[in-house]
Formats: structure tokens, C-alpha cells, sequence
């Protein structure tokens, strides 16, 4: 039987009341354990680390970028300076009224256009109110002045000074050197960020990426206490950063302008090397860019014109233009044939004017018509006989051929101190297996044997293999850096080139003599392709000109006024003076030049009387 029901149970009421309070009680006695636990836990036990945290909060670490090394020349030409430079920024919360409305006003003073506003916007997003925000970078001294006079209608706008990287030489010298831009995200993944905190800049390429661990220095600290916004109180404690060091180049900034004048308006490439050393006396590419516009963010317009135009000038050619050498490979293939006994000195071979292969019916033109008569290896490379290597490529084959042309360095890169160096191509049976899947063929070898059809070479490959030449086989390996000097202490570093990278082994050492001097006949001799470049010269020299085709065309085509001009064949020229003791080994190459007799080899003759009466 049930509980009888009434209507109010006080007892049962009472019960259920205590329950509740119990319940109630158990909870707050359980949140009290727990609360004072965390509190010992907080305060006792992660004592250390929360009193650290506070005094983080109240005492922060600032980094100190440091001053950026200086880039000279050889000859002590300032190349990549650090120039005073003025910006406007602006304190958010310390301007009247809105920020769009100041930005409008100092329009009509300053030129500030859209990616200005866009950046700010950016960089204001990721700092606080107190915090300075530039709007405008690099301002002119005629806006600084303007803005001066006008200082007093902004309040929370200033003008900050700084420094900038500038390039004084500019076109001549931005491949070599290169240029710095800001740190992107891909660089800042990579960076360590202890060393580049602070730092907003960083170099691209060339010289400036190349040595930028040298460059950059090492950054500095400063300790601040701040309040709870963020704002500085006062100083604590200082350790200044340390300068980067400066850099200096084996360029002849003299040497390197005349090369840049002697291919204004041409499109091509200038590399001249030390023999005995592999310094790089000059490296042009042309035509030029001004690096500065790079250095502070170009803008996009001007940055589409540079990337579109049809003269390529952001194309480092002396590095990464790859072109097929002509008939300036014929002496280091003269050299082949001797070392592997194809050739001797005073086998004549009867040039007709063509050639051809056995059972094949088409002919192989040599450039004179009606030909050399018998011809032999000195008189080959002096005339440029394209039937003698036609002939002798044949002879020696592809296999012989290749390993031959590798020992000079064709194929690879040659391992200078600065990025972005192309390899070239060296072709072999291989080769031509794995990337295309089709055999080789006679006719290829043939083109080879005069520096056309795959073969590809770099002007800085022709110039380190005429220094090969000019040194009897000794392979210099072509550098940039010459010296490091701490600009606060002075202490230097030399940089001395490994002379003996590699050596080319003769059979025997008066091979040597013989391609020598067949380059001297080119310059020198009676019937010489480039005789005309050699006249009047104070000194003696080598050389051997080639002539590069762009196009194929029919050979019995003559006439080749009515080409278009990016059709034409390039013109190329190498090296050596003088000749019995060299210090100067060039390449030239001029794109669509044509003859290298007409338009390279008298460029390489105005460097050489330069720099030989420079050095006497």
C-alpha cells in the first residue's frame, strides 16, 4: 500500500531540502579544493615561469639591424653604396581625423599613388596605433623640403631618415653586382630569424646574394621596459650590432665601363679573365637595367616592361646566355686532333669549298666559295676552313669529340663565386637518347666539328676556356670575390684563386705552341680572318672570330641583307694578349652581329690596348 497522500509532506520536504544542501555544499567544497589547487599550482609551483612571463611583459628585447658592407672594385670604385634616405611615416593615433582624409591632403604635397596606400594599409594592419607606418619610401630632396615647410598642417607625420642601397654605376654593373629587395616569405623561411630580425632587406642576386653572409653583418639588441600597451618607458640595456664587411671585386670598373660602351645599343655579352689567376676583369651583359629601381619595390608597370621586352635586358647573358660557339671552338678542336693523334701539323687536307659524307649527297659549304686548296691545321684555324673540321670531326667522332671538348670545360659550369650560372650543352649520343629518344646521326657530328647544331656554350665558358688555351692547359677557375675588409678595424681577408683547378694533359707540350700560334695568324697573319683587328697593335695577340647562325638557311643562299634582324647570325670572338705572356683572356659575343671579323674582334682590340696600357 502506498504513502497516503497529502496535501504539504513537511518532513519529506525537509529531507529533500538537506539533500539539496548537502549536494550544493559537496560542489562548493570540491570548486573550493580545485580553486585553491590551481592557485598552489599557479603561484607556488609555476612560480618561476609566470614571474618570468610578467617581467617578458614588462622588459622586451628589440632588435638592431646593422649597416650593410659596401661592395668596391678592384680599382677601390665604389660599387654598392648606403645612401642617406628620407621617408614619410605616420603615428595613427596622433593625427587629426581620419587616416584617409591626412593621406588625401599630403597627396597635394607629396606624390603618393596607389601601391603607397596599399602598403601602408598593409603594415599598418600588423603594428599598433602608437607605432610609426611609412606611407612613402625614398622621398626626393625637393619633397622633403616641401613637406618640411608644410610640416606644421600634420600633426602625427613626419619625415624619417634612413638608409638605402644605391648603385651608382647602375646598368653597367647589374648582372655582376646585382641589386637587394625586401625579404620575401620564401627567404624568411629560410633565414635564421636571431640573424635577420629587423632587417627589411636582403640580396637578390649576383654579387649582393652571393656574399651576403658577408655583407650583412650581425644584428644588435636593445632591452626596453614597456608598459601594459606596449609603449617604450624607458632604456635598459644596449649591445649594438656589428657592421657588415665590405666586399671587394676583382673587376676593373675602367675596363668593365669600355666594354659596356663598346656593346651600347647591341644586344650580347663581354667576359674578360685573368689567365693566370681566373680574376674577372670585366663582365658585361647587354643591354642593362638600373638596379636601384629593384631596391625599394619596382613597380609593377615599369617591372612588366622589363620582363616583356624583346631585348631580354634581366637576361644575365654572360652566365646564362647559351650560344652555339661558330668556329671559335676550331682551335680547341685543333688541339683534340693533335693530343689524340688524328692530325698531324703538316697534313694537308684539300678544301673544295663543300664536303661531303661518304654516300651522302648533300654537300657541306665552307664560308669561302671555291675554298682553301690544301690546307693543313695552322692555316685551318688562321682561315677558318670549315671543310678541315667538317673532315676532321668526322675522324674523330662524337665520343672523341665530347670528351675532348669536356676537358675545356664546355658542358658544365665553370664554377664561378656567383648564382645563376647556365651549363651550356655539350651533346653526345647519349644525350641525345635520353632527352629526345632518337639516335645519332654522321651529320650532327659534322656540325659540331665548326660549333653548330646542339652545341651550346656561355661567353663565361669561352673565356675560361681561352684562358686554358693562353695558359698551356692550366684551368683557372674564374672568380669575383678578391677581398674582404672589416670597415671598423680594417683587418682583411685575401681571396686567392686555386690555380690548378684542373690541367689539360698533352701528349705533348708543343701542341700547345701550335694552336698558339695558329691564334696569332688569325690576328697577325696575311690571310688571318681577324688581320684587320690586329693592325697597328703595339703587342701581339691570338684570336679566333666565329660567325653563329640563328637560322638555317639554304646554302646556296648568299644574300642575307633582307634578313630580319633577330634572324641574323651572331657574331663572336676570343682572346688572349699578349701573346707570349697573357694577362687578359676575352670573350665577345654580339648577338646578330653577323661577322665576328667586322664586329667582335675589334671590341676585344679596344680592351686589350686599353688594359695593357693601364697595366704598363
Amino acid at each position: 500500500m502506498g504513502r497516503p497522500h497529502s496535501v504539504k509532506d513537511q518532513k519529506y520536504e525537509s529531507r529533500l531540502i538537506g539533500n539539496r544542501i548537502f549536494i550544493a555544499g559537496v560542489c562548493i567544497l570540491l570548486l573550493t579544493v580545485m580553486l585553491i589547487g590551481r592557485m598552489f599550482y599557479l603561484q607556488i609551483i609555476q612560480h618561476d615561469h609566470f614571474t618570468t612571463l610578467s617581467r617578458d611583459n614588462q622588459v622586451q628585447i628589440r632588435p638592431l639591424p646593422p649597416i650593410r658592407g659596401l661592395i668596391f672594385s678592384s680599382d677601390n670604385v665604389l660599387l654598392a653604396d648606403n645612401r642617406p634616405s628620407f621617408s614619410l611615416e605616420i603615428i595613427p593615433e596622433n593625427i587629426s581625423g581620419d587616416v584617409e582624409q591626412v593621406i588625401t591632403r599630403l597627396q597635394e604635397f607629396i606624390r603618393i599613388d596607389e601601391q603607397d596606400i596599399r602598403r601602408y594599409k598593409e603594415l599598418a594592419k600588423k603594428k599598433r596605433r602608437f607605432e610609426r607606418t611609412p606611407i612613402r619610401l625614398n622621398l626626393t630632396d625637393e619633397e622633403v623640403a616641401t613637406f618640411s615647410v608644410n610640416r606644421h598642417l600634420f600633426n602625427g607625420v613626419d619625415v624619417v631618415a634612413g638608409l638605402s642601397r644605391y648603385y651608382p654605376i647602375g646598368p653597367n654593373l647589374a648582372h655582376v653586382v646585382g641589386y637587394v629587395g625586401r625579404i620575401d616569405k620564401d627567404e624568411l623561411a629560410n633565414l635564421d630569424p636571431s640573424e635577420y630580425s629587423g632587417t627589411t632587406y636582403i640580396g637578390k642576386i649576383g654579387a649582393e646574394k652571393a656574399y651576403e653572409e658577408v655583407l650583412h653583418g650581425k644584428v644588435g639588441y636593445e632591452q626596453v621596459e614597456v608598459n601594459s600597451q606596449g609603449r617604450v618607458i624607458r632604456q635598459l640595456d644596449t649591445t649594438p650590432p656589428e657592421s657588415g664587411k665590405n666586399v671587394y671585386l676583382t673587376l676593373n670598373v675602367s675596363l668593365q665601363n669600355l666594354a659596356a660602351v663598346d656593346l651600347s645599343g647591341k644586344r650580347g655579352a663581354i667576359v674578360a679573365v685573368d689567365p693566370r689567376n681566373g680574376s674577372v676583369l670585366a663582365m658585361v651583359s647587354s643591354p642593362g637595367y638600373d638596379p636601384n629601381i629593384f631596391v625599394n619595390g619596382i613597380d609593377p608597370a615599369a617591372y612588366k616592361k622589363l620582363m616583356t621586352s624583346n631585348d631580354r635586358p634581366l637576361l644575365n647573358r654572360a652566365l646564362q646566355g647559351t650560344y652555339p660557339p661558330g668556329s671559335t671552338i676550331k682551335p680547341f678542336m685543333g688541339f683534340a686532333a693533335l693530343n689524340y693523334n688524328v692530325r698531324q701539323l703538316q697534313d694537308d687536307t684539300w678544301c673544295p669549298g663543300w664536303f661531303r659524307i661518304a654516300g651522302s649527297k648533300r654537300p657541306y659549304r665552307d664560308w669561302k666559295k671555291g675554298g682553301h686548296g690544301h690546307i693543313n691545321l695552322t692555316g685551318a684555324i688562321a682561315n677558318s676552313c670549315d671543310v678541315y673540321f667538317y673532315s676532321l670531326a668526322l675522324d674523330m667522332g662524337i665520343n672523341r669529340l665530347y670528351t675532348a671538348m669536356q676537358e675545356f670545360g664546355f658542358g658544365r659550369i665553370t664554377g664561378i663565386d656567383i648564382n645563376g650560372e647556365a651549363s651550356g650543352l655539350l651533346p653526345s649520343p647519349e644525350w641525345k637518347k635520353r632527352t629526345r629518344n632518337q639516335p645519332w646521326y654522321t651529320g650532327e657530328t659534322v656540325n659540331v666539328g665548326i660549333g653548330q647544331g646542339y652545341l651550346l656554350v656561355t661567353p663565361m665558358q669561352l673565356a675560361a676556356a681561352t684562358a686554358a688555351l693562353a695558359n698551356r692547359g692550366v684551368r683557372v677557375k674564374p672568380h669575383l670575390l678578391a677581398e674582404v675588409r672589416d670597415p671598423v678595424t680594417a683587418e682583411s681577408t685575401q681571396f686567392p684563386a686555386a690555380l690548378n683547378q684542373s690541367s689539360i694533359t698533352a701528349r705533348d707540350p708543343a701542341y700547345w705552341d701550335v694552336i698558339i700560334n695558329a691564334m696569332v695568324e688569325v690576328v697577325h697573319g696575311a690571310h688571318g680572318t681577324a688581320r684587320s683587328s690586329g693592325n697597328g697593335a703595339k703587342y701581339r695577340f691570338g684570336g679566333k672570330t666565329g660567325t653563329a647562325q640563328v637560322i638555317s638557311l639554304p646554302q646556296d643562299m648568299s644574300v642575307k641583307k633582307d634578313i630580319p634582324e633577330e634572324l641574323r647570325d651572331h657574331a663572336l670572338f676570343i682572346a688572349f694578349a699578349p701573346a707570349d705572356t697573357p694577362t687578359i683572356a676575352v670573350s665577345v659575343i654580339v648577338e646578330n652581329g653577323e661577322h665576328g671579323n667586322t664586329t667582335a674582334a675589334p671590341i676585344a682590340r679596344h680592351l686589350f690596348d686599353h688594359w695593357l696600357n693601364v697595366s704598363e
